[in-house]
């Protein structure tokens, strides 16, 4: 038998070969580990590390099939609310409407519209004018009314679902 002119005397392959081998094998080894590891995140690891967000995902894609609704309007007759005392007597008129998402909800809201019109009139009756001349303190006010009506109507109901106040009058005297 010849003897292979590559091969050293002692009968080990060149170290470039080896190191090419090695490189190789790890190669694989990261990239299996990878694609395993990436396997478990999504089956696994997402819905335990994060909870909602594995939930959520198949709801974007349920999302994407089907056409947006468009939203739902909920006028609120005016208000006209005596305001806390700065200088002298101060009162605000102001009408809006909220936007809701769906039909539904804005049903259940206009069935509970004495429920809403309470707590709005709470609301705007505890402000100072001060507070809501500025743009800035409308839009906090527009804030306070979303939240004051997502509240449940019923000890441990469901809260509603209001993402919008468009206020069509506001005036402070």
């Amino acid at each position: 038998m010849k003897a292979d002119p590559k091969m050293k005397a002692d009968g080990a392959e060149p170290k470039s070969k080896k190191k090419l081998m090695i490189i190789i094998a790890a190669v694989v080894l990261v990239v299996g580990a990878g694609g395993g590891g990436a396997a478990w995140f999504l089956t696994r690891g997402a819905s335990a590390a994060s909870g909602a967000s594995a939930s959520a995902e198949p709801e974007k894609k349920s999302h994407k099939a089907k056409k947006a609704e468009p939203p739902v309007f909920v006028p609120v007759e005016p208000f006209t609310v005596n305001l806390q005392q700065e200088s002298g007597d101060q009162y605000l008129q102001t009408a809006f409407t909220l936007q809701v998402d769906h039909a539904e909800e804005a049903e259940l809201i206009k069935t509970n519209m004495p429920q809403v019109r309470s707590r709005l009139l709470l609301l705007l009756s505890s402000k100072k004018a001060s507070e809501l001349t500025s743009t800035e303190g409308k839009k906090a006010l527009s804030d306070e009314i979303i939240t004051a009506v997502n509240q449940p109507f019923t000890p441990r109901g469901e809260p509603q679902d209001v993402t919008g106040v468009f206020f069509t009058s506001f005036i402070v005297q």
